[in-house]
């Protein structure tokens, strides 16, 4: 069974709405970050940090992370049910252990640099918005 974990975006943060390009920029930029901390330490780091590639279908609602080794197969990405202020993040079926740690790590990631609100795979919430 598929489980999915959802990343919104409230009011105090970062901004309203987030379209699937420029979530697609932020992983981008996700990767580009370890490639970098690989180079500190001369070491391939960033085929250990992420593991995928990019791939979509002729849908624009949605794209998916490709393993490129046996530990991961794929992490779907997609606007939830109430629009761009939704990110929807789905293990499907056949998805691995691993897929699932670095979902785990990626909505982490990208729910503290949008400042938005977490719901993680087990269905516990973390806030990283500021909340009075």
């Amino acid at each position: 069974m598929s489980q999915s974990a959802f990343i919104k975006l409230v009011q105090g943060s970062a901004v309203s709405e987030l379209p699937l390009e420029e979530l697609k920029e932020k992983l981008i930029h996700y990767r580009e970050q370890t490639a970098l901390t690989g180079t500190q330490l001369d070491w391939d780091y960033a085929k250990a940090a992420f593991p995928y590639t990019f791939e979509s279908k002729q849908d624009d609602r949605w794209f998916y992370l490709q393993g490129t080794n046996p530990g991961y197969k794929y992490i779907v990405f997609g606007n939830g049910d109430e629009g761009p202020s939704t990110i929807q993040v789905v293990l499907p079926d056949g998805s691995t252990h691993g897929d699932k740690a670095k979902a785990n790590e990626l909505c982490k990631y990208l729910a503290k640099q949008l400042l938005a609100e977490l719901t993680m795979f087990n269905g516990r919430t973390i806030y990283y918005n500021p909340r009075k």
